[in-house]
């Protein structure tokens, strides 16, 4: 059962972490009882092969703020961390990574820009990281790329430690590898006011990352695909329509122009002019007229499932009376 008028959910999605689950929570026991805090710990095991899952089986039998689900294989960290926001009640919610990385003693800070200062979002810096150049710096370029494109400005958007107003963790859906722009998929849903905190980054002591090199070419993939989706998603046409008209507009005076060059050599040189298929441009105009309808066709339809999507008029209350 849930607890109500909980202060704290603390969710952590893990793989393969047994070797440090059992010092993470001692370690966020501590803090918690220091301040007092009423709070939950949520523990979303994605499918590992390890112990990890006995030993959340053993925590829950010991303390009652543990909570654990298992995933019956691998889904990725995105899918850990939305069924863990489905799962969480309190107030304010902090996710954070299972290795040890990521310092508790950051929570009681958090909790306060939530609930002092307003913030609906609060995202880590990992300032001082303790990771090789070969991911520091793609990571930086990565950031960088991400506040040009969105505008939030934050300087380590991937960070793990992150808390959240409640009401922003019910509002987005993280799924694919999103968990990267929950912060992009918040301020979408309207929940502007987004902060960033300096905290503390511990060398890893356990294992190895689970993350490979192919994260720097899925990150900005899914950067291009969350930017479409939450511009463009229930208005494809406005992307489609528009760039599809001008491509077939260039096409059409490619056209005009070819066919009035042609119409200038009969009636005005009175000479023999050149077939219209010898010039080079006659092909370009039919490919872009070509491109242009079936762009303006792709945001039809586009228009057409979105039209029919159960969620299309789904809008989110801030105040009622």
């Amino acid at each position: 059962m849930k607890k109500l008028n909980m202060q704290l959910s603390i969710v952590i999605p893990l793989y393969n972490e047994d070797e440090s689950l059992t010092e993470l929570h001692t370690w966020i026991k501590k803090v918690m009882d220091e301040h007092k805090f009423t709070y939950e710990i949520i523990f979303v095991d994605d499918g590992s092969k390890d112990n990890s899952w006995q030993i959340i089986e053993n925590l829950k039998a010991n303390f009652t703020e543990v909570r654990g689900i298992k995933f019956q294989r691998n889904y990725g960290k995105s899918a850990g961390l939305n069924r863990g926001f489905a799962e969480a009640s309190g107030d304010v919610i902090i996710t954070m990574d299972a290795d040890l990385q990521d310092s508790p003693e950051e929570i009681p800070e958090l909790y306060k820009m939530i609930t002092e200062e307003n913030y609906d979002l609060v995202s880590g810096w990992k300032k001082k990281r303790f990771d090789p150049l070969s991911k520091t710096i793609p990571t930086k370029l990565y950031n960088g790329v991400t506040r040009m494109m969105s505008g939030i400005q934050l300087n380590d958007m991937n960070c793990g430690l992150k808390a959240y107003r409640k009401a922003v963790i019910k509002s987005v859906e993280v799924y694919g590898e999103m968990h990267r722009y929950i912060p992009v998929l918040a301020k979408q849903a309207g929940f502007a006011k987004i902060g960033e905190k300096v905290v503390q980054h511990q060398e890893r002591k356990y294992g190895v990352t689970k993350f490979g090199l192919e994260r720097f070419i899925n990150g900005p993939l899914d950067l291009l695909s969350v930017m479409f989706i939450t511009k463009f998603g229930k208005r494809p046409m406005h992307i489609f329509g528009y760039i599809g008209t001008a491509i077939f507009l260039l096409g059409f005076l490619l056209t005009s122009y070819v066919i009035g060059q042609k119409a200038y050599y009969i009636y005005k040189l009175k000479e023999s002019a050149p077939l219209v298929t010898d010039n080079p441009l006659f092909y370009l105009a039919l490919v872009a007229m070509m491109i242009g309808t079936q762009l303006f066709l792709a945001g039809f339809l586009g228009e057409l499932i979105a039209r029919s999507s159960s969620d299309r008029n789904t809008y989110l209350i801030e105040k009622e009376i």
